[in-house]
């Protein structure tokens, strides 16, 4: 099967400290990967999760040295591996990355069940004044397209996780902007994380056909539109969006299978045990975490603050307290609720999640090892 891509073999590293890739240096010690097939890396890092989140470059450089140290690719190839770090662990959530290594067919059980496929791309560069407008929905649908094709992926409803880094603006971004003559579409730096990661979510989604393309007047507005499969970060490190699309492909092999369900609100565990049923493990009605046995992988989801300020009809104060930002409110207990059902405190939560899910709630994806 020459045009199938290659099988995905998936791990889970845990971080130590900041700069921490010994869990990386250890899976290629050991064999389990070769330095040269990593291709995606999702990982969270213990910073603030805000603009002037430096972990997330500290991390970043730390994993690309190892591939470089360990593999005979340049650097400069190095670069073009899509890593995204989301930062802010708050509450029990705990640093770790995700690493995503093709392997060799010969070396993996061969099957016809679906099985995970990855594939990646840039897309064009994204300027300050793109953001929160068409022009970004519209280079992020086109990234998304290749990376699907790349991942040997014909039909949307095999994509199960696209997960995306996207610039958000600065002052120094809004100042070039406005010297070249362009306005942004806001001026708030921390906002403008909210807005990158919507509008690249409408790009998903008009890519896999979720939504038609949307106006500018929806885009941050209409939360009736929404991708369910989409999550994204944005941060200071790059000006391109960094897309990884993830879904299931018959023939190509290997223990790993994907799924997506959503969480409807903040507590829903219900949809986290439903993404994990999407991918293909059995459980009982009434699920429990012994249920996995050490199979799932990782759990991947957004979570966002409920704009009506209620969970099932019970007020809280996130979006009206002056102390803890609701960014790391929503993120803690979305956080522990997702934990709750895998048993593992490692697990990928990320927040500002418009139009990402339905409002209130988010996607939730599961990786699942099939192996024997």
């Amino acid at each position: 099967m020459p045009d199938t891509p290659e099988p995905i073999a998936v791990h889970k590293v845990p971080l130590e400290s900041v700069s921490d890739a010994s869990g990386l240096a250890d899976l290629i010690d050991k064999g389990l990967i070769e330095a040269d097939r990593v291709i995606a890396v999702i990982g969270k890092t213990e910073g603030n999760g805000g603009v002037n989140d430096y972990t997330r470059i500290i991390a970043d450089r730390a994993f690309r040295e190892v591939l470089e140290a360990k593999g005979t690719r340049p650097m400069a190839d190095i670069k073009q591996i899509p890593i995204v770090w989301s930062g802010g662990t708050d509450g029990v959530i705990s640093p770790h990355a995700t690493v995503f290594a093709t392997v060799a067919r010969d070396s993996v059980e061969q099957t016809d069940e679906p099985r995970l496929s990855v594939g990646y791309a840039m897309s064009e560069q994204i300027f300050p004044e793109d953001i929160g407008r068409p022009p970004m929905v519209e280079k992020v649908a086109a990234g998304v397209r290749i990376a699907m094709e790349r991942a040997g992926i014909t039909d949307p409803a095999d994509v199960h996780y696209v997960q995306t880094k996207t610039p958000l603006l600065t002052l120094e971004t809004i100042t070039d902007a406005k010297r070249r003559g362009h306005e942004v579409w806001t001026e708030d730096t921390l906002k403008s994380m909210d807005v990158s990661n919507s509008t690249t979510a409408l790009g998903v989604a008009v890519a896999l056909g979720e939504i038609e393309m949307p106006t500018a007047e929806q885009i941050h507005k209409d939360l009736s539109l929404f991708s369910a499969v989409a999550s994204c970060s944005s941060g200071v490190e790059l000006d391109q969006a960094q897309i990884v699309v993830l879904g299931n492909v018959r023939g190509i092999g290997g223990r790993h299978q994907i799924g997506h369900s959503v969480m409807k609100d903040a507590l829903d565990a219900d949809g986290v045990w439903e993404s994990i049923r999407s991918a293909g493990l059995d459980l009982p009605e009434r699920p429990h975490p012994s249920d996995l046995k050490g199979r799932v992988v990782n759990v991947f989801c957004k979570c966002e603050a409920d704009p009506t300020g209620r969970v099932r009809d019970r007020r809280n104060i996130m979006l009206d307290d002056s102390d803890v930002h609701w960014h790391r409110q929503i993120k803690s207990c979305v956080g522990g609720v997702v934990a709750s059902v895998t048993g593992d405190p490692a697990v990928f939560v990320s927040v500002a999640a418009v139009h990402q899910g339905p409002s209130g709630g988010g996607p939730v994806i599961a990786i699942v090892d099939h192996g024997a």
